[in-house]
């Protein structure tokens, strides 16, 4: 553990910046990790890379032993799309999209770290490139950004919503209405602290979802993404009383025996703007074979 104090020197400027000049032996890329993985303490809270010091500031910074290094691993990526600026990649169900606490190998970014040494480090050496994620077992496309000045191009698209972001959903139930817009605030669940629910006090939270196809006892829907809240659309139809197939945390888990693996969530369609040549490009992936089967095997209502 660190201990430091803002001096004059280092006051009136950004969270990130004053840590880059009172610890020089630190990459840029670790101190943007510590501060947003929650290790960087500012008068004992927790603050934003953004956070503007003042002097007399006392900052504690936990360091993570130097073992915690992105290992490269020669994993197959099913890669949509690729040139000199980005990466669109069809991440399978069950893959973890970068490294967290228990999940140090054997994930996405360890895979992309392999497949190219050229990818942004705005979001520190453990999310190589990674402009959004998805959940573990939700499968589908993802940006990979290869440079910072992409990435942050990116970044912007998807807080001004000109990145669209498309996915199809299993949902136990019949939903009635053919389309609808869910506007409901999302935040931490206070009674479990995996979970997040739909509060009062939670981030303006907005998806639009359509039926495409109604089950006996499910409904095929397709939802887009204004917002992109961790788990928003497992929490907002889990609210609705329409919880997403074998969702293990909003849902009943495995509750089709044809599906081990997780919810029936894909990401099938992204739409964006190329940071470079600015054409509006669109990007499709497949329907996995498990939900496909899943789907053949229910009834139609």
């Amino acid at each position: 553990m660190r201990h430091l104090l803002i001096s004059e020197s280092e006051a009136n400027i950004r969270l990130d910046k004053a840590l880059n000049m009172l610890c020089s032996d630190l990459s840029r890329s670790q101190i943007s990790f510590y501060i947003k993985e929650g290790k960087v303490l500012v008068n004992g809270v927790s603050q934003k890379p953004s956070y503007i010091t003042r002097e007399g500031d006392e900052i504690d910074l936990e360091e993570v032993e130097k073992e915690a290094t992105l290992e490269k691993e020669d994993i197959d990526l099913d890669i949509i799309y690729e040139d000199d600026d980005i990466i669109i990649v069809n991440k399978p169900q069950g893959m973890v999209t970068h490294p967290g606490v228990g999940n140090n190998k054997h994930t996405l970014a360890n895979a992309l770290a392999y497949h190219s040494s050229s990818l942004s480090d705005i979001n520190g050496e453990f999310r190589p490139g990674i402009v959004h994620r998805l959940d573990k077992d939700t499968s589908g496309l993802l940006c990979i950004a290869k440079n910072d000045a992409v990435h942050m191009f990116l970044s912007k698209e998807l807080a001004d919503h000109t990145m669209k972001r498309t996915y199809l959903a299993l949902v136990r139930g019949n939903i009635k209405e053919n389309k609808a817009k869910i506007d409901l605030p999302i935040g931490k669940d206070k009674k479990s602290p995996m979970k997040y629910a739909v509060t009062r006090d939670g981030k303006p939270s907005v998806t639009y979802f359509e039926v495409l196809k109604r089950y006996k006892t499910h409904t095929l829907i397709k939802c887009e993404l204004e917002t992109g809240r961790t788990h928003q659309i497992r929490v907002h139809l889990s609210y609705l009383g329409y919880p997403v197939e074998s969702d293990p945390l909003y849902g009943e888990k495995n509750a089709l025996p044809l599906n081990p693996n997780g919810q029936c969530l894909h990401a099938f369609q992204l739409e964006l703007v190329h940071p470079k040549s600015k054409e509006v490009m669109t990007f499709r992936a497949p329907i996995p074979q498990y939900f496909l089967d899943i789907l053949s095997n229910l009834e139609e209502f």
